[in-house]
């Protein structure tokens, strides 16, 4: 939408994909039924209701239920919005600006209107005092101001055609529920109230929450909304790990899991109830990219801050050993961050836009980054002889060396690493694969030590980067942006509890980003979000392990999705619980 007039809807690049009369979305059954439950199941506990600020530990479904935004997005689309609270949206062609204008029948779910007041105020009270992750956005506001009765326009202080998307994707909570009181102090039962499909009917600290649908929802005959939010209720039940879950879901006391192990799903899944039909194993696949799911390196420590030594870490994983040990080697592994998508870089040597993009950079890129890089791969054998050579290589080169059976540097320490592990879904794969990964390191003369903390003790070691190495999972989506600087930027490098885990100061990799940002065409995008990929691969900051290009999910029979018609995002947000519905048995 490059024009200045009132729109149904924005995408990134191009136009919308839907018209401003479509009838829903394309991955919703505007037929669905409504009614029914639906139980889902978390491993850990939750302490808050409030999903906004940074106090305490809320569900994480909690705030995609409850509370709406201004636009709603397509989960069939790379980036596009379209209208949910607000009816329209206009910008510029140079998107320094965007106004929204609200629907009158836009209501909280206590009745009232929600008004522009109230968006203006949740945009400035959670981009100054909610939860971090709002806090970027509000620092590219110049100003917020109301338009009209129902319209605000925000304007920018930086060129970032992204920001124009971003600022319909903020919650807007009730200004007059914390009039008078501070967001930040909120107890559990201080539930802000939303606009959203669902209500929070009840709940006991860390073991459940019970969600209504609520009867009176504003938005319920909107085409974004049509055959979304079908059920009445949806529960969530709290679990001390993964093990437990999985026997809950396998007794009936949960309607669904997700499982992430290929060797799993292939051979655990055949208990009596899979047999009787009353649970369906379902397939969903997806384009988005891979994302990257590794042991991620804390480079501020040495010898982490030596590629080389990096490079030696990822070279003796023995990843085709461990694949065929622990998946039966159905699940391929991860070639780089944007792999399995259109955005993911070649493996051969730069060429064309992509080249030009990343030359003022030569004299700071790692080897590989330009020439190609790819991952090590082993021989499939247990010993895998030929990379641990060439792991020992590059760690002479590095200038550590064998003595006594202990690698060690020039002044004799010698190299112990530590992994820091906390309780979740893929804990049991995570120390499976250490514990062989340690047995390559010994035979460098390398000690690896692998610690298992409590989430609690775990949160605080990652955000003071108490690590060597951890496991790190980073979803990616076909149209990154600003998230990007979170994840990789330097500004997060040494600033505890940032997302940019590895540590990483990249000025080549901050410059792709902000051509991304900047980018006024597909395929200019395209090239920089490969060369950013280029960058972060060849960095050698994370140790890949598989990709999951295809969602494993297990459900009572009487759980139903649309089949024909699954969003190219696959089981991401929107999915499920979203746009699925109950069907009572015959």
């Amino acid at each position: 939408m490059a024009q200045s007039e009132p729109a149904h809807g924005i995408a990134m690049y191009g136009d919308p994909a839907l018209p401003p009369d479509f009838v829903s979305l394309p991955y919703a059954n505007p037929e669905a039924p409504k009614g029914g439950r639906v139980v889902t199941g978390n491993v850990g506990g939750f302490d808050s209701l409030n999903p906004f600020i940074l106090r305490g530990t809320p569900p994480w479904e909690l705030a995609h239920l409850t509370h709406e935004t201004l636009m709603g997005r397509s989960w069939d689309e790379a980036f596009t919005l379209y209208g949910l609270l607000a009816e329209s949206v206009e910008t510029g062609p140079d998107r320094k600006w965007v106004e929204f204008t609200l629907r009158p029948e836009a209501r909280f779910s206590d009745g009232t209107p929600v008004t522009v007041e109230d968006v203006i105020w949740s945009y400035r009270e959670l981009g100054t005092r909610g939860h971090p992750r709002y806090r970027g956005f509000w620092e590219k506001v110049a100003t917020i101001e109301q338009t009209g009765p129902r319209s605000l326009r925000l304007t920018f202080n930086e060129v970032d055609r992204e920001l124009a998307l971003l600022a319909g994707l903020r919650p807007v909570l009730q200004k007059a529920q914390w009039e008078g009181r501070d967001i930040t102090e909120a107890g559990i039962a201080d539930i802000p109230i939303g606009t959203g499909p669902y209500m929070v009917e009840s709940y006991e600290i860390n073991r459940s929450v019970v969600l209504h649908r609520n009867p009176d929802y504003w938005g319920r005959d909107l085409p974004f909304r049509r055959g979304t939010g079908n059920f009445d209720e949806i529960r969530i039940e709290f679990y001390g790990d993964d093990t437990v879950l999985k026997e809950a879901f396998k007794g009936g006391l949960i309607s669904y899991v997700r499982e992430f192990n290929a060797e799993a799903w292939a051979t655990q899944y055949d208990f009596p109830a899979v047999q009787r039909g009353e649970i369906v194993l379902s397939e969903i696949p997806h384009r988005r990219p891979s994302g990257m799911t590794g042991f991620v390196m804390n480079t501020r420590r040495a010898p982490l801050d030596d590629w080389r030594v990096r490079e030696a870490l990822i070279t003796a994983f023995n990843f085709e050993y461990i694949n065929d040990t622990l998946t039966g080697g159905r699940q391929p592994r991860i070639t780089s961050y944007f792999s399995n998508s259109e955005l993911g870089m070649d493996h051969g040597p730069a060429t064309g836009r992509v080249r030009e993009l990343l030359e003022p950079f030569a004299d700071t890129l790692l080897p590989g980054t330009l020439e190609g890089y790819a991952l090590p791969v082993g021989d499939g054998t247990a010993r895998n002889r030929v990379n641990l050579r060439r792991a020992m290589d590059l760690l002479n080169e590095a200038g550590w060396s064998v003595q006594e059976g202990r690698l060690v540097n020039a002044s004799g320490t010698a190299l112990r690493l530590n992994v820091l592990l906390q309780q979740d879904g893929l804990i049991g794969q995570a120390s499976a694969m250490m514990d062989i990964y340690a047995r390559a390191l010994e035979r460098l003369g390398i000690v690896l030590d692998v610690e298992m903390t409590d989430k609690a003790q775990y949160a605080e070691r990652e955000a003071q980067y108490d690590f060597d190495l951890t496991l790190m999972r980073r979803s990616l989506s076909l149209s990154p942006g600003n998230e990007q600087l979170f994840y990789w930027g330097s500004a997060g490098a040494d600033q505890p509890g940032s997302r940019n885990l590895m540590g990483m100061k990249s000025a080549a990799a901050e410059a792709m980003i902000a051509y991304m940002l900047q980018a006024r065409n597909r395929e200019e995008f395209i090239a920089a979000t490969r060369a950013l990929d280029r960058v972060l691969t060849a960095g050698r900051y994370v140790i890949p392990i598989h990709q999951y290009s295809v969602g494993r999910i297990a459900h009572r029979a009487e759980l139903k999705y649309p089949e024909d018609r699954l969003p190219i995002y696959g089981d991401g947000i929107g999915f499920l619980p979203e746009v699925w519905w109950h069907k009572a048995k015959d």
